[in-house]
């Protein structure tokens, strides 16, 4: 029942970004203090400790913790239904919003009665306007602009611009149909009339929905400019996914069916089944480019130089095993292509190293099987050696030419090190530097700016000469800390500032992480303690590989070994589950639940760091909490961590 002291009722449901949470909170309170309002926090079920960190830090926030997933609307729904405000807010927890957002929106739908819902200005993590900010309603013809890309072509157009309202200057105040879902202000009385979230709407398309009911009722949705949030554009969505392209646009395909007529609803159904077969097909082609394309490109100019090799020797009349090379030319050029792999040559940073050692590796495992082949197959092992060098002159002369004419992508050199700025007070910009010096990044220089009108000690300057500091020093990435900065402030640089390769971060006070996000088709990013080691691709890679040769091995001497086990069943199920992936020899100790939720993911482990800790705490050692222990694992693993702790514990395998 709606309060009529209550000016606004904010609603943020969240599902495993914590951080992200956590700061769009603490500018959400602060942006409270000039209205009257209350906040609801509803968790759809997160692991990562969101519910506790905000009952800890925002006692006053109104948490409805749900069991399970309900999806974005139903959760949405639920707190809306007790919410007592005079104007309703769905709030993305990826936002950060300025002190007087709320002021100035409820200042607006007040002097706008016919207002039922409003938008707001949104821009990315990289200050970068957002269009969907904007948004016109996705009628079977605007749906086929939107789909086809001519709509990218042509975004100022009136007629093929519509689903972003490009024509609509994006610092005026505006009539538009469809709000965002980010950034969604309604009135409590549009809401009664028209009902709350349409709950078949699992996670997108609701917005449009209740945006069309709400002009269907006679009131008016506009975009209100004259303030900006950041909305860190989807830190769960991974848009690229093919299962993106399936839930997304099955979505408008109930939009159409729900408000359309018969006949419209079957051409955008039309027209939306069209699009997901072409996205999809978009989708996979890009996943198969990115991820198959160089080293079958690879191996195809391997191959090719081996054969060009054999046609030379044929030449100088030198003779091979008959129908020996059909085999063998493919049998080489995958086994180098495949030694490479492993040795982590595609992975990024590319380095050369990895090239050479990994053609090395696979020139050994050649030799080694082509010692076992009987005489009549083994024709030349000086062949196998001039392949080698062939192999490792493509392999350096390709990755410098994709150096030179693709960049980023093969940089040689890897990530440089970068220009960090911090702005705030001396304390708060040391504390922040500390956290950086903790993090994974490569730091060639910190320059502190201060927040204030007087440049102090240790400072190369004060905010208000933020950009000719940027330009003259080459600052790669700016850090605002919250606690000196207005969100108002942040924002304002963030949009105005000139840089089109800076990146921008947000440290948020008495928290150990820092926030931002580098492009507008990334989720957002943190940067916190490294504890990613342990997922890196070539940890990841070598893990597999461990556990899959470990359980093979296993399987072989398991009628031997099996008799050492208490529980046979479970050490044979463990192997199996070795061998297919579910499990690994080594994961995170189960006892710490409450903190493994923070750590990079991996498979669940037979054993853990706890048991190592147990051998050795029987040598006098003292005993390192069990959460120490995970972090300690995740931070600086390596394989011969895994291979240590089977070593001290293979008596347990059978858990």
């Amino acid at each position: 029942m709606e309060d009529p002291s209550l000016d606004i009722s904010v609603v943020i449901v969240n599902y495993n970004v914590e951080y992200f949470l956590e700061q769009c909170l603490n500018s959400a309170f602060k942006s409270l203090e000039k209205v009257s309002g209350e906040i609801f926090v509803v968790d759809n079920n997160s692991i990562d400790g969101s519910v506790e960190m905000v009952r800890k830090k925002f006692p006053e926030a109104i948490v409805i913790a749900n069991k399970d997933n309900v999806g974005f609307s139903k959760a949405n729904n639920q707190a809306m239904r007790i919410a007592k405000g005079k104007y309703v807010l769905l709030l993305n927890p990826d936002t950060v919003v300025e002190e007087d957002t709320f002021e100035k929106c409820v200042n607006f739908m007040n002097d706008h009665p016919d207002a039922g819902g409003l938008g707001v200005r949104m821009i990315d993590g990289k200050g970068k306007f957002l269009p969907e900010s904007k948004r016109g309603l996705p009628t079977p013809a605007v749906a086929f602009y939107k789909i086809f890309g001519i709509s990218k072509l042509f975004p100022k157009s009136k007629k093929f611009g519509q689903y972003h309202l490009g024509y609509l200057d994006e610092f005026e105040t505006n009539e538009v149909e469809i709000l965002s879902g980010a950034f969604m202000l309604m009135s409590n009385e549009a809401l009664r009339k028209v009902g709350l979230l349409d709950e078949t709407f699992f996670m997108y398309g609701e917005d449009i929905d209740l945006s069309y009911r709400i002009i269907q009722g006679g009131f008016k949705n506009y975009y209100f400019p004259k303030t900006q949030i950041i909305h860190y554009k989807g830190e769960s969505t991974k848009k690229s996914s093919i299962n993106y392209v399936f839930v997304f646009y099955r979505a408008m395909v109930i939009f159409a069916e729900k408000h359309f007529s018969q006949k419209n609803a079957k051409v955008f159904s039309f027209l939306i089944n069209l699009a997901i077969y072409f996205r999809a097909g978009l989708a996979l082609t890009s996943r198969f480019i990115k991820h198959a394309f160089l080293p079958l490109t690879d191996l195809t100019f391997i191959i090719t130089g081996l054969v060009l090799l054999t046609n030379y020797w044929s030449k100088a009349n030198i003779e091979f095993p008959s129908g020996v090379l059909k085999y063998a030319l493919p049998a080489y050029g995958i086994t180098w292509l495949l030694s490479n792999f492993f040795q982590g040559g595609y992975d990024k940073p590319v380095k050369l190293k990895k090239f050479l050692t990994g053609s090395l590796i696979g020139t050994a495992i050649i030799l080694m099987v082509y010692a076992l082949l009987p005489k009549d197959y083994q024709f030349s092992r000086l062949y196998i050696l001039i392949g080698t060098l062939w192999v490792m002159f493509f392999y350096i002369v390709s990755r410098i030419f994709l150096h030179f004419s693709v960049g980023k992508s093969f940089d040689l050199f890897g990530n440089k090190n970068k220009k960090f700025a911090i702005v705030g007070s001396t304390q708060e910009s040391e504390r922040v530097a500390n956290i950086l010096a903790q993090t994974n990044q490569k730091i060639d220089k910190v320059l502190f700016v201060g927040n204030g009108d007087k440049k102090e000690d240790g400072q190369v300057g004060v905010v208000g000469q933020l950009d000719q500091i940027v330009h003259i020093e080459k600052v790669d990435e700016i850090i605002f800390c919250a606690k000196d900065n207005s969100a108002e402030s942040i924002i304002n640089w963030m949009s105005t500032i000139d840089g089109t390769n800076l990146d921008f971060k947000i440290a948020q006070p008495d928290s150990m992480y820092l926030i931002g996000s580098n492009s507008v088709d990334t989720s957002g990013d943190l940067y916190v303690m490294d504890i990613n080691a342990i997922v890196s691709n070539s940890n990841k890679r070598n893990k597999r590989i461990f556990d899959f040769i470990g359980g093979c091995l296993l399987l072989v001497l398991s009628p031997i070994l099996v008799w050492f086990y208490t529980n046979k069943a479970n050490f044979i199920s463990n192997i199996f589950s070795l061998i297919v992936g579910l499990k690994s020899f080594v994961g995170y100790s189960s006892s710490a639940k409450e903190t493994n939720a923070s750590l990079p993911k991996i498979k669940h482990g037979i054993l853990s760091p706890e048991d190592a800790q147990n051998v050795n705490s029987k040598g006098g050692l003292v005993n390192i909490p069990v959460f120490k222990l995970n972090l300690i694992y995740a931070r600086d693993y390596t394989l011969s961590k895994d291979i240590k702790i089977l070593v001290h514990s293979w008596r347990q395998l059978d858990r």
